[in-house]
């Protein structure tokens, strides 16, 4: 991270909303893995990753429960997966340019690290178990609802994802909801690919890879509703 990055830290805070207590937690949360090759947990951002992931999980589904009391399950499911999705947090992560700060390796900064959709989100989810670990449930909630209110009105155009309609699609037929697993992790820390295998009762698993587990989630349900016949379908609905 550069002298300047460094200095202007505190303008970071201040468009996420939160004064840090810690500092060091924001600094951490903008650590990229590459920076230190082969890191030891707590040496880059990917623990306060994990935690922020979960984090922004129950903001947003208690955002959509007391926004929408008359919406069904499947709507708010839908919708909470267009507003915890990689490109959605990686436009929160734009709003708050955070692509400036995020501290990188040379050559993953030269390859376009810094406007890399998967980076930012990642980062993103960072900031936010960095604000968990800071300050509390609430005040990391707040931090959310603020920054992710505009994607509100996203929510009626949004399309159906591939778990949403693979869930709905098991629903409809009685069938236990869908069981993902991870299969595989491949690749250096800072540029992971991962494999998953979705299960549903009765019929031959899928697999899925992507970038992260939703990403690899999502494509395994996509190949299973595109084997069953059932994706064409549900997107012409």
């Amino acid at each position: 991270m550069g002298k300047r990055r460094i200095s202007d830290i505190g303008r970071l805070a201040e468009r996420v909303g939160h004064t840090f207590e810690t500092p060091a937690l924001l600094k951490l949360a903008l650590t990229h893995a590459s920076t230190h090759p082969g890191s030891k947990p707590n040496e880059d951002n990917e623990r306060l990753e994990f935690l922020g992931d979960r984090v922004l999980g129950l903001a947003i589904a208690q955002l959509l429960s007391e926004r929408f009391p008359q919406a069904s399950e499947g709507e708010l499911a839908r919708w909470f997966n267009h507003l915890v999705r990689t490109e959605t947090c990686a436009e929160a992560g734009q709003s708050w340019q955070l692509g400036d700060y995020i501290l990188m390796s040379g050559g993953e900064a030269g390859s376009g690290g810094r406007r890399k959709k998967t980076i930012l989100a990642n980062a993103c989810e960072a900031v936010l178990g960095a604000v968990f670990s800071d300050a509390g449930y609430d005040v990391a909630r707040d931090v959310i609802w603020r920054t992710w209110e505009p994607y509100l009105a996203e929510l009626k155009d949004a399309a159906p994802d591939a778990k949403s309609v693979l869930q709905e699609w098991a629903q409809g037929r009685q069938l236990p909801l869908p069981n993902y697993i991870e299969v595989a992790r491949e690749g250096p820390d800072h540029a992971p690919r991962f494999t998953a295998e979705v299960h549903v009762a009765g019929i031959a698993p899928e697999r899925g890879e992507g970038a992260n587990k939703r990403a690899a989630e999502q494509a395994a349900a996509l190949a299973m509703l595109l084997r069953e016949g059932v994706w064409q379908a549900a997107a012409n609905d």
